[in-house]
């Protein structure tokens, strides 16, 4: 599969398959000490773990009185066991047009890397049966893939990967609203973004938080971002907003955005942490398969 990304190509072929493959294989193996088999949230119902007891009512199933209890204190209780769900999984693509800078060769736009880990991470919760869908988003929240499960979807998946354009100036607040507001059931949300939004990440990040999904924040930048090749009299313009500012760039006005730079990173990354939010920040030119054994090593992805 090949569909085409600005004058480049984001290539999703038999190569990268395979590559997908590894990984769910690797990410097993890493979990081989661990107890999760498949990874699931559980809620009160009809299972089989008890899990509380409440005070029996007219009506009730008969069946689930604890006798036991009942023998004991002259109270008829109603025992409660938990039930298990599959995990949900969402994955929320950054897709404002600031995310479609950096492409060159041998190295892809952060559109197209946070593709290729969106695809891996994919892959490996299809794998574990676990249901997966995904969503892009920049100024408001876009078209969304429906959760399911099983390898076989990985084709659904590169299609909707593959669909994504960088278009529009991003609003996270704004997209991670109307996410939590269409979303009935809660599960773990990976945010695979850049972060570069005028009114910060914060408020998105907390919003998931206060509605109980559980943030996992993939920050994806480019290097040459953090240290651009430019000097002399410049007017740069915004990618999103179109605001155009004339400045002289020189050395130590790059030092002194280079510094900038590493504190809104760090920032961010105290921000997550301070929360119990994994955090994850990667530039483009690692590949994408080392920051995704990353994450399954350090955990929070898969159990």
């Amino acid at each position: 599969m090949k569909v085409e990304e600005g004058e480049g190509a984001v290539v999703f072929d038999e190569g990268f398959l395979k590559k997908l493959e590894y990984l769910y294989i690797v990410s097993r193996k890493l979990l081989s000490g661990q107890s999760r088999a498949e990874r699931r949230t559980h809620k009160v119902g009809s299972g089989i773990e008890f899990a509380d007891h409440r005070d029996y009512t007219a009506g009730d199933d008969l069946r689930y009185i604890d006798w036991n209890v009942y023998g004991r204190t002259d109270r008829l209780l109603l025992r409660l066991f938990e039930e298990e769900e599959d995990l949900h999984i969402y994955l929320l693509i950054d897709a404002s047009r600031s995310m479609g800078l950096g492409a060159r060769p041998g190295v892809a736009s952060k559109l197209h890397y946070a593709s290729q880990v969106a695809a891996a991470l994919c892959y490996v919760g299809l794998a574990n049966l676990d249901r997966v869908g995904l969503a892009g988003f920049s100024g408001n929240l876009g078209a969304r893939m429906s959760p399911a499960r099983g390898k076989g979807r990985i084709f659904k998946v590169l299609e909707f990967l593959g669909g994504l354009r960088a278009q529009g100036a991003t609003d996270l607040a704004a997209s991670l609203r109307a996410f939590v507001h269409q979303t009935k059931r809660r599960g773990l949300v990976v945010l695979l973004s850049d972060l570069y939004d005028p009114a910060g990440y914060q408020e998105g990040l907390n919003l998931l938080r206060y509605h109980r999904f559980e943030p996992f924040v993939v920050h994806v930048y480019d290097q040459q971002e953090a240290r651009p090749a430019l000097r002399g009299d410049l007017a740069l313009c915004d990618c999103e907003t179109g605001e155009e500012r004339e400045l002289t760039v020189s050395s130590k006005v790059l030092e002194r955005y280079a510094a900038e730079h590493a504190r809104y990173l760090a920032e961010a990354e105290e921000f997550c942490s301070a929360r119990h939010v994994p955090y994850f920040r990667t530039h483009t030119g690692v590949p994408f398969d080392q920051l995704v054994l990353r994450v399954f090593r350090k955990g929070g992805f898969l159990g």
